[in-house]
């Protein structure tokens, strides 16, 4: 069912949220509104583009499957951006399995009806490419990043990605996803996170996340989440990594 625009202003995509009304409220009925729940798959590599979506307080992480099976995340989408950024340049497959890793809600539009609305209306073409622009630059510097920089830099940089994407300081995430988004085995989570919390700087119990001190995290981060964060507030005005 389509969304009102009082609806979509309620949304949380901060991406729709800065286009004008009366250039929102012609493409909104092409939009609805659904559930993403944990370990949902919204697009698979290698397969057909069904839906772009458009989270509003669910995050979203990006993978690369290798023929052996494994996999290694190589970005994350929250409420400042869209899936399957390769749909602007008229693509159909996906390039990346996109899985719901924060569950909440998304706006999605069917892949036809997002590319005819591509080149129809100026300004909301012009703002997914400028958030097309801020994805590759963070595919870009997580690739240094897992080559560079050490797990609780990455760990850091994670969980601060994810705190800048859902409301509230608190939030579900089991250490098997998050093992798997940062490529390494279980037990080197559960160190990282016990030392994390011995530092004050988060409580975690039973897949339950808490950011207590934003700043350490933020000391404790390497210089990658920082570097994308000026991309995004370059390119959109909005402070995400």
């Amino acid at each position: 069912m389509a969304i009102s625009l009082s609806e979509a202003r309620k949304s949380h995509n901060r991406l729709l949220d800065k286009i004008p009304d009366d250039e929102l409220a012609p493409v909104l009925p092409f939009f609805e509104m659904v559930k993403t729940n944990v370990r949902d798959v919204v697009a698979e590599q290698g397969e057909p583009i069904r839906y772009i979506y458009f989270p509003c307080n669910c995050a979203l992480s990006c993978l690369i499957y290798m023929e052996g099976g494994n996999s290694v995340e190589v970005g994350t989408i929250g409420n400042e951006g869209f899936t399957c950024i390769e749909a602007l340049f008229d693509a159909d497959i996906a390039l990346e399995t996109v899985v719901c890793q924060i569950e909440g809600s998304s706006l999605r539009i069917h892949i036809g009806d997002f590319k005819r609305l591509i080149g129809k209306h100026e300004y909301l073409t012009r703002l997914l490419h400028c958030s097309g622009q801020a994805y590759l630059s963070q595919v870009s510097q997580s690739v240094a990043c897992n080559r560079l920089h050490s797990i609780d830099m990455r760990f850091a940089r994670w969980l601060l990605i994810t705190h800048d994407r859902v409301q509230g300081d608190e939030f579900s995430l089991t250490q098997e996803f998050l093992a798997a988004m940062l490529g390494v085995h279980r037990p080197s989570v559960s160190t990282v996170a016990g030392i994390f919390q011995q530092a004050g700087m988060i409580r975690y119990s039973r897949g339950r996340m808490q950011v207590l001190d934003r700043e350490k995290l933020e000391e404790a981060s390497c210089e990658c989440y920082q570097v994308v964060r000026s991309h995004f507030e370059r390119l959109l005005g909005l402070p995400r990594g």
